[in-house]
């Protein structure tokens, strides 16, 4: 029997946890780690997802912009045409950021460096790993939103004093698919199953409303496109960075404060049903 599980072999131990309380207080634990990996990553693969959108911006927003001219923005504001895309492709980033961590990461530590059943063979619950890594996906979603949130203000494409609330709102962006992205993840087995995630990832960036106002759809377009989690999104940037507000903007909100419960929920119970048997 090893010193380090008490008497006790691994697979004791997880029978045992499978009663055991699901959060030991010991996120952090699982935080700290990812950071002393993340010293020793590839910092060109953290940016690619950052410029992805910042090249968006500038051929769609500058290129086609010159053509394009001015558009209706929230409120019924003209607006120029970078203006308009920009807030939307600060979503798309959020996404990415949390979109990357929360999926190939989170895929290769569960499939093949075997880290979370090392974790729950320890204090750590199921909610302390996904708490842990959704966090460390927020990180970088957080980085991203600064990061394009400056690139905004360099093109002078904040106009009021409210365009700083689009930060924490990416943030929570970010945590929504965060949430559901790890759980989602976990029923994947292959990597040819991983590419599932881009080919629902891909027509949810195009048809989210991002360069187009929603009313060029037909209406079932619409319908399927408000929906969709990347859209709220982009509705929520759009309002904040313009300073208009409205009844739907609490709708945005919390179509994601609901997405972020119930992935939470997912992952926390898909941990504890594949590591916990």
């Amino acid at each position: 029997m090893s010193i380090l599980t008490g008497g006790h072999s691994a697979t004791d131990l997880a029978r045992e946890r499978k009663f055991g309380p699901l959060y030991s207080r010991n996120a952090k634990a699982v935080v700290a780690r990812g950071l002393m990996a993340a010293k020793s990553s590839t910092w060109l693969v953290l940016l690619s997802g950052f410029f992805e959108p910042v090249l968006f911006l500038l051929a769609m927003g500058v290129g086609m912009g010159s053509i394009v001219g001015t558009v209706e923005g929230p409120g019924g504001t003209e607006i120029s045409y970078a203006a308009y895309i920009a807030p939307a492709l600060l979503a798309v980033s959020a996404m990415n950021g949390a979109i990357y961590d929360s999926t190939w990461n989170v895929f290769f530590k569960m499939n093949f460096a075997k880290l979370y059943q090392g974790m729950l063979y320890t204090s750590l619950g199921p909610l302390d790993v996904a708490m842990g890594e959704i966090f460390l996906a927020l990180l970088r979603g957080l980085l991203y939103a600064t990061g394009f949130t400056a690139v905004m203000g360099v093109m002078g494409l904040l106009t009021t004093w409210w365009a700083i609330l689009v930060i924490p709102a990416s943030v929570l962006i970010a945590f929504g698919f965060a949430s559901f992205g790890m759980g989602i993840t976990s029923f994947m087995k292959t990597f040819q199953q991983m590419d599932w995630i881009n080919f629902f990832l891909l027509p949810m960036f195009l048809f989210s409303a991002t360069f187009y106002p929603l009313s060029v759809y037909p209406q079932p377009i619409q319908w399927f496109i408000q929906a969709m989690p990347l859209w709220h999104g982009v509705e929520l940037l759009r309002q904040i960075s313009a300073g208009s507000f409205s009844p739907a903007t609490a709708i945005h909100v919390a179509y994601y404060l609901v997405m972020i419960v119930l992935g939470i929920m997912l992952t926390t119970g898909r941990l504890r049903q594949l590591f916990l048997k």
